[in-house]
């Protein structure tokens, strides 16, 4: 009984969120657009001639939002043709996801030799293969048993992580989503040993009540 009830609160929420209506109205897959857009606006990450790479990207409206911003900023180009992103979107996901406009889709897992490999073929060559900004909204289905998925949580922050030591370029930038609860201070520390600035941030399109927030790593750190 508490199940319905709490699915029934759950959709009553969502058809009278102002976010949901917002996205179905600009076009967007999903109302977790605007809290990108938000954490673009506060923290600048999205510049010309980016390569951007979107881990985890399904249904897709964090590649929408970065191509339409690539593409805004490619007004001021005039190299860059009428209509086209001044930069590069990478979007990979286990999981399908419709073709979104220049943007380059993997249905693979950047865990495993195939899929790493098929994102790598497509970075470019000119910059040692690196990347400016690697996003990832990734989550776990949850549980409801705290230390369950805080582990997991945890262990998508650290993939994310190690692809972002790995792929990006030194001044580069690493988003993620996490749960401010238990082993978040952990995925924090661990962002401080890699990155030189770490920030949170909570937008106001994430609901209120979650404990969801949002950690950006800036600037790598040099290997030791």
């Amino acid at each position: 009984m508490a199940k319905n009830k709490f699915n029934k609160s759950w959709l009553q929420d969502h058809l009278t969120d102002p976010y949901v209506k917002m996205a179905q109205k600009e076009g967007y897959r999903a109302r977790a657009v605007y809290k990108l857009s938000e954490i673009d606006e506060q923290d600048q990450l999205i510049k010309a001639g980016m390569t951007i790479v979107d881990l985890g990207s399904a249904p897709g409206s964090w590649s929408q939002y970065a191509r339409n911003r690539l593409t805004e900023l490619g007004k001021s180009n005039p190299q860059i043709e009428s209509g086209k992103p001044d930069g590069q979107i990478i979007a990979i996901d286990i999981l399908p996801m419709e073709d979104i406009a220049d943007v380059s889709f993997i249905q693979g897992d950047f865990r495993e030799d195939e899929g790493l490999a098929a994102l790598e073929a497509l970075l470019p060559k000119n910059a040692e293969g690196k990347v400016d900004l690697v996003l990832s909204d990734m989550a776990p289905n949850l549980s409801g048993v705290g230390v369950a998925d805080a582990a997991r949580m945890a262990f998508l922050a650290e993939i994310a992580l190690d692809f972002a030591v790995s792929h990006l370029k030194p001044e580069g930038a690493l988003l993620i989503k996490c749960f401010n609860g238990s082993g978040y201070s952990q995925i924090v520390e661990s962002f401080k040993k890699v990155f030189k600035t770490v920030a949170s941030r909570k937008p106001k399109a994430s609901r209120a009540r979650s404990s969801e927030i949002f950690l950006l790593g800036r600037n790598l750190k040099p290997p030791k």
